[in-house]
């Protein structure tokens, strides 16, 4: 049955317009049952639907202007709703609001221009003697869950009731409110997320998010829930409309509640308590029969706000913002002026409470502020205040000083800051040292006291002397102020320099950063439906890695690698300089790295980690002012085996039985792996198997890890190489080898003589130059042999060093290695091996294929050459060096060796070397050449010329 509308229900029509003018709704009274219909038009009124029957369906309607949702209220038995309507006039979706059925009635209802904000204009219903009240409210939406983010209450004076209330086109969040005594009121808002601000280990990182009359918690270091879902939930009597924690890092989960009547309600921690408060109940994490492993805070004191006399205030909802508890335990509240463009800064501190009255803040002092105030801001750490103003300036308030005041605040050069544009979000952090403030604007641009560093920033934090941002180009960038600059921060930011990959991470479109979680180093972001992701992000995890090594605090730092995948080589890269001079801190506090870790699977994590690069210059090189001096401490030891027989002592000094797999990693790990000690150390432990020790490490169980370490078949290669059968045989049985396979060649070898059975080991295994040395001890019946396998593999260079010079072994390996020198046409080592082994024949016929003509004629001499014969193979030499073009070395053959000289001359001018031939001319009295060939050889060479 549909039920008819409401009594106090004007029965007049309400018309809402699609946010792009295409389509109408029109909420009408259906004369047949007397409840109301939606029915959407077209501009040109063709009727595309008509609203299901709803009954209780009333009379205020809005169209989200991003065009999916139409927005009415509903009255049913037991609630009150607000409804959404689909185009197709399907109901899709309601949430509740927060009153008793027939309490209150809803007027109006409006959307901002980007569907953000449902601004709901409600009154009391049922009051006779006097005006209603009056509320406005404002709700959001994330995760499909509504909440009640403000809540404005006007009360029931005459010139309190609204007229009318409009949200502004320009300005997303403005709401512009018109009273019955012509009062006109606006409203900016802006968003932001309430946060605990320390930066320990205590911290446990809560942020608040408001929900009508309950804050919902979560403590991010021991959950992480994205809202509605939270920790805990604090129930409230009234809206909330802000949140402030503790400034004071020693109580950042302290939290102040102001609700809609101006009463701050204070939670703190630490109080022992056996039964929780009744006005905090676990959401997530505990509860349902289920133990909860966090601390919940206890409600301390609720306080009345009274900082005005005047009747007037109750005029101004929200007259109270920018609620900041600061350290002191004191409150800073603003409030309005007198005149519109006037602010005032209340300083309130809590007084004595006497019996049986409420509690009331102290105003201790009241601050006029030239200006209006839109942001307000402590630093948990410098405890200075700071305020902006309207028109962009920034001041500090004095709050410790006997006489608070305040003044403009000073940049390092002692002007005075303003921001460029209007900051919505403003944070003091330090710079080089220098305090300074951060502003973010609704538009992305980000300033660093008045300068503007870029204009892509969506979300920032500080967390120590970090700075996280999230840009529009969907990453998060992490920077170290401590010794930073403003200008190299600039560069950080633009795009063409962040390409480190320390520096930026990649995240979600859309992102922004809720939080960082201290010493677990997560950043806490959500996306833009609301669910959260957590990123540990490299910079921080680095800084914080630091900060342990430099106190020795191995554990802590090798776990948080392992989990985060660090490059555990950094355990060993880093050198903390500060707090200890020495380069070569790990490698002299070994030990107390073994006795942190205390754990044989660790240790072998890190060792199979280990490579020679420093990693502080290659993957992490903003570590690189840490870097490690140990190269030039040991030069002539490798990183990784210096690491390994360092390490390796340790454990044997400490615990060899319980380190006993991790000293044998520390021998295979090293360049080259020390296999055949390890192999030696399984070995041993067999042989004390007789005396077991319950403690200690069985051979089995040592042999097996080394397979899983080193590939069986290598692992029996090398057993083999150590020529220890029994070694062989053990290893071959952890194998998947059979038997048949290898029983029969161990039987063979066993029966041969010592050197030529390693001599067959060592061949099987591939390993030719030992080989060699084993065969050269068989004896000359195994020579054929020997020079085979100097012949097949190339090892002419290793063979001569086993044999004298004056052996015919010798001059026969030189022979083939000769041969082989030619072959690869090196003829001028070839001649040289040949004529150290004295076969000078052949090295002649090298010397001359390498055109060495002295060589070749020493050759020659030594062969003992007869005149003619000397003669002939001067002339044969000289014919190819005038083939080469080498006129002066073949003339210089002709004369002195065939007597030649009229020849030796016709070559000389052959090659224009005018001079030499002029010389032997008078030297041999043969001036007749002068003018049948000398001269006529000059007149060609100049006619050529």
């Amino acid at each position: 049955e549909v039920l008819p509308t409401s009594a106090w229900d004007d029965g007049k029509p309400r018309v809402t317009w699609r946010g792009d003018g295409q389509f109408v709704a029109v909420s009408a009274v259906c004369p047949e049952t007397g409840a109301r219909k939606v029915r959407v038009w077209s501009r040109e009124l063709v009727l595309q639907s008509t609203s299901e029957p709803i009954s209780g369906l009333e009379q205020a309607l809005s169209w989200k202007p991003s065009g999916n949702l139409i927005a009415s209220t509903q009255e049913k038995p037991n609630r009150h709703d607000v409804v959404f309507l689909e185009k197709n006039g399907l109901l899709h979706g309601e949430f509740t609001l927060p009153f008793q059925k027939g309490q209150v009635k809803v007027n109006e209802m409006l959307w901002n221009a980007d569907s953000t904000i449902l601004a709901i204009w409600l009154e009391d219903l049922n009051v006779e003697k006097s005006n209603p009240n009056t509320y406005v409210q404002l709700w959001t939406t994330g995760n499909y869950h509504w909440y009640l983010k403000q809540s404005l209450h006007f009360g029931s004076l005459e010139e309190n009731q609204l007229v009318s209330l409009l949200w502004d086109r320009e300005n997303l969040y403005r709401l512009h409110i018109l009273c019955q005594g012509w009062r006109y009121l606006s409203y900016d808002w802006h968003w932001t997320t309430d946060h605990g601000l320390g930066e320990n280990s205590q911290h446990m990182a809560n942020v608040a998010v408001i929900d009508g009359d309950k804050v919902l918690v979560t403590a991010f270091q021991h959950a992480v829930v994205p809202p509605p879902m939270c920790t805990y939930e604090i129930q409230l009597q009234q809206a909330v409309n802000q949140v402030a924690f503790h400034t004071d890092p020693k109580h950042s989960g302290d939290m102040a509640v102001l609700d809609a009547n101006n009463r701050i309600s204070v939670y703190r921690y630490g109080k022992t308590i056996t039964v929780n408060h009744p006005s905090v109940k676990f959401g997530a994490v505990g509860g349902n029969g289920f133990k909860a492993a966090v601390e919940t805070p206890y409600l301390d004191k609720t306080y009345r706000v009274d900082v005005s006399s005047s009747s007037n205030e109750v005029m101004n909802p929200l007259g109270l913002r920018f609620l900041t508890w600061l350290p002191d335990d004191s409150f800073l509240v603003v409030g309005q002026g007198q005149h519109a463009a006037q602010s005032v800064l209340h300083h309130l501190t809590a007084v004595p409470h006497v019996a049986g009255a409420e509690e009331c803040l102290n105003l201790r002092l009241s601050v006029p502020v030239d200006g209006e105030v839109i942001s307000l801001c402590c630093s948990p750490v410098t405890k200075t205040v700071a305020l902006q103003l309207t028109d962009r300036r920034i001041l500090k308030y004095l709050w410790e000083a006997s006489t608070p005041v305040l003044e403009p605040w000073r940049s390092s050069s002692g002007s005075t800051v303003q921001f460029p544009h209007r900051c919505v979000q403003t944070s003091i952090t330090r710079i080089s040292g220098e305090e300074v403030i951060l502003g973010l604007t609704d538009r992305c641009r980000f300033f660093v006291n008045d300068i503007e560093v870029t204009s892509n920033i969506t979300s920032f934090a500080t967390y120590n002397e970090f700075l996280l941002v999230t840009t529009n180009s969907h990453t998060c960038l992490c920077f170290c102020l401590k010794n930073l600059t403003v200008k190299a921060l600039q560069a950080g930011l633009s795009s063409a320099a962040a390409a480190n990959s320390e520096t930026l991470r990649k995240v979600e479109r859309g992102s922004r950063i809720v939080t960082v979680v201290p010493q677990d180093m997560k950043v806490v972001l959500q996306m833009p439906r609301g669910n959260l992701e957590t990123v540990h992000h490299r910079a921080l995890v680095l800084a914080q890695i630091q900060k342990w090594l430099d106190r020795l605090m191995f554990r802590e730092a090798f776990q948080c690698m392992r989990k985060l995948r660090i490059n555990l080589n950094l355990l060993y890269d880093h050198n903390p300089k500060a707090s200890l001079p020495s380069s070569l801190v790990f490698l002299e506090n070994t030990e107390t790295f073994i006795r942190q870790i205390d754990s044989v699977n660790y240790i072998n994590l890190f060792f199979t980690e280990l490579k020679e690069e420093d990693f502080t210059k290659s993957m992490y090189p903003s570590l690189n002012g840490s870097s490690n001096s140990q190269p030039h401490q040991h030069p002539d030891q490798k990183k990784v085996n210096l690491i390994c027989d360092v390490m390796r002592v340790a454990m044997e000094h400490i615990d060899p039985q319980k380190y006993c797999l991790s000293i044998l990693t520390a021998h295979v790990k090293k360049s080259p792996p020390e296999l055949e000690i390890a192999l030696q150390k399984v070995h041993d432990l067999r042989e004390r198997s007789i005396m077991p020790d319950v403690q200690a490490v069985s051979a089995e169980e040592a042999l097996k890890y080394l397979l899983f370490l080193v590939d069986v078949n290598e692992l029996y290669d090398y057993s083999l190489g150590t020529y220890d059968f029994d070694l062989v045989i053990m290893v071959a049985e952890k194998s998947q080898k059979d038997p048949k396979e290898y029983l029969p060649f161990l039987n063979t070898l066993r029966k041969m003589e010592t050197n030529y059975q390693r001599y067959t080991i060592d061949r099987h295994l591939k390993r030719y130059t030992k080989a060699l040395g084993h065969l050269s001890k068989c004896g000359p019946e195994h020579f054929s042999e020997f020079l085979n396998l100097v012949k097949d593999q190339n090892l002419y260079t290793e063979a001569l060093k086993l044999y004298p010079s004056s052996t015919q072994e010798y001059k026969d390996i030189s022979g083939a290695y000769g041969e082989y020198l030619i072959q690869k046409q090196l003829y001028e080592q070839a001649a040289l091996i040949f004529a150290r082994a004295g076969i000078f024949a052949k090295a002649l016929d090298a010397f001359q294929s390498s055109g060495s003509w002295q060589q070749a004629l020493c050759m020659a001499s030594l062969l003992g050459y007869t005149k003619d014969k000397l003669s002939g193979l001067a002339r044969s030499m000289a014919g190819k060096l005038v083939e080469q073009r080498k006129y002066a070395e073949a003339a210089i053959l002709l004369e002195q060796y065939t007597q030649d000289y009229e020849e030796a001359v016709l070559l000389l001018l052959e090659g224009a070397l005018w001079e030499e031939a002029l010389r032997l001319i008078h030297k041999y009295g043969r001036l007749d050449i002068l003018e049948t060939n000398l001269k006529p050889a000059i007149l060609e060479g100049e006619s050529v010329q």
